[in-house]
């Protein structure tokens, strides 16, 4: 997840509303960020909370990782972010900070990430362009800095909605194992093009991701190199 009121998926900043409290629970074949499983392979388990106080946003994601080889073993992430937004004129910028929290890991895997996203919307197209930075820390052997394009777009008369991404993480390195959990085999580019179908409280979605990691520069044993690829994941979820 840019810098994300989630991780991952996609911008929450832009998901939560201006007041009251939402949820929401998701189902998927493969917990995917930035081009990289975080469930191993294996199907995940999401709740969201939601929710704003003046002009702070906050949310809580906790999503299944199931003995995850990229975070030592966690059995869950638990992503708390808080931000806040202004609107200059057709332009949105947001702004936000995320803890990601790991239960059951081996080792302390817990990291912070900073950031901030632009988005603009014309017709039925919306883009952002964001940037999320992870400063230098110990869980992640270094420092992580992604920059990310997205775009959707709804097809007029239609409940579906497209999307595609472009992504860019790159960053120092001060313990080149750890390095390899969130930037395996260096610096790389992921991608997203998929597809949304929204009705009342329901979302269906099925998403083509993947990377340009090489699996034979992926090593150690955060890397994960076999769950670096090119994918598809589909989800279903329920908001309330």
């Amino acid at each position: 997840m840019m810098l994300s009121l989630a991780a991952a998926a996609p911008a929450v900043a832009q998901d939560v509303p201006s007041a009251g409290v939402t949820a929401s629970v998701e189902v998927t074949n493969d917990e995917v960020r930035r081009g990289l499983s975080w469930s191993g392979g294996r199907a995940a388990v999401a709740g969201a909370l939601r929710g704003s106080l003046g002009a702070v946003d906050a949310s809580v994601r906790a999503v299944t990782l199931r003995d995850s080889p990229r975070h030592a073993g966690a059995e869950a992430v638990v992503d708390l972010t808080a931000g806040t937004g202004w609107d200059l004129g057709a332009i949105r910028l947001d702004a936000s900070a995320t803890a990601h929290l790991f239960a059951g890991a081996r080792e302390r895997m817990d990291y912070v990430e900073l950031g901030a996203t632009a988005g603009y919307g014309y017709g039925p197209v919306y883009a952002t362009l964001g940037v999320a930075v992870a400063p230098s820390q110990a869980a992640i052997g270094g420092s992580n800095v992604h920059l990310r394009a997205d775009a959707n777009a709804g097809i007029p008369g239609t409940p579906f909605t497209l999307l595609a991404g472009l992504g860019h993480s790159s960053g120092g390195v001060t313990d080149p194992v750890r390095a390899q959990r969130l930037r395996p085999g260096g610096s790389y580019l992921d991608w997203r093009l998929g597809v949304e179908h929204r009705r009342d409280r329901l979302t269906f979605g099925i998403d083509y991701l993947g990377s340009d990691v090489a699996p034979e520069d992926a090593t150690g044993r955060f890397a994960d190199a076999a769950h670096a690829g090119d994918r598809l994941v589909g989800r279903a979820q329920l908001s309330f």
